[in-house]
Formats: structure tokens, sequence, C-alpha cells
């Protein structure tokens, strides 16, 4: 079940227990952390499996016409299972009924890592379009990549 979640403190107990389960992402605590606080504040939309929540994406405006993934997890157990793509097409129609028209998302550049290279597939496969990389956004090790989607 894929639902929006509203309460500031459920969105945080959703972020933390999922993104603390993803150390091959989500290896630096600090910037863990601030995922979590920042995306309490956006959009939230959960999907679960009974009553647990196995899945996350939040929404991030960064200009009136582009919204940004600002932070997505599946529990590993999880993946490829179709779960992401639920959440990218309800994260999609909520951009466009709110009138977004391109939605953007940062991710370490092809090649840096092998699970990062799996978010980029899953991006491109998504219909997602390498824009700009940025080497040095985050740190020299991990280029950031901008990938844009009209929507």
């Amino acid at each position: 079940m894929l639902k929006e979640i509203t309460n500031t403190t459920e969105k945080q107990i959703i972020a933390r227990d999922i993104l603390y389960k993803l150390p091959q992402w989500f290896g630096i605590p600090e910037s863990t952390e601030e995922y979590i606080n920042e995306s309490k504040n956006m959009p939230f939309f959960a999907y679960f499996d009974d009553e647990k929540a196995v899945g996350f994406i939040s929404l991030k405006e960064t200009s009136p016409y582009t919204c940004e993934i600002f932070v997505t997890g599946i529990l590993a157990a999880y993946h490829r299972k179709g779960i992401g793509t639920q959440l990218w097409k309800y994260f999609c129609n909520y951009a466009k009924n709110n009138g977004y028209e391109y939605v953007q998302v940062k991710t370490v550049k092809k090649g840096c890592y092998p699970q990062y290279n799996i978010s980029n597939r899953f991006y491109e496969s998504l219909g997602f379009r390498e824009m700009e990389c940025f080497p040095e956004l985050w740190d020299k090790n991990n280029p950031c990549q901008i990938y844009i989607k009209k929507i």
C-alpha cells in the first residue's frame, strides 16, 4: 500500500528506520540525519508491506517549475519488486498535480561505486537523462550527477 505521510514525526521515523538500514548508500551519519530532518517538512510518500514502511520518497521544490527527488530509500529485501517504480509514479502524479514540469535527482556519478550504478540505471529506466555533473559539489570521491526528466 502506498500513501502520503503528513505527520512530521512519522516521516522522521520512517526515514530513519529505512536509511540506517541502507549503509551502502547512506553511510555518513551527518548526511543521513540531514535527509531525515529536512524531508520531514516536504511532501513524503511511503510504501507499506502490511503495517511496515519498506520504502519512501520525498519531494523538494527547487523552483516553481521543478521539483527534486530529495531522498528515497527502499529496504534491501524489497529491491527489484517494483516498489521504486510505484513510489516514482505516485511522486510524479503529485508533482504534475501541483504544477511542476520537471523533476531532478542528484546521485553519485556512474562508475564510482556499484551501488550507485544500480541507482543510476533505475533513474535512467524511468526516463531520466544526465544533465550535469558537479565533480566536487559533495567531495571529489563522490561526484554529483544531476539527472532531469520532463513530466
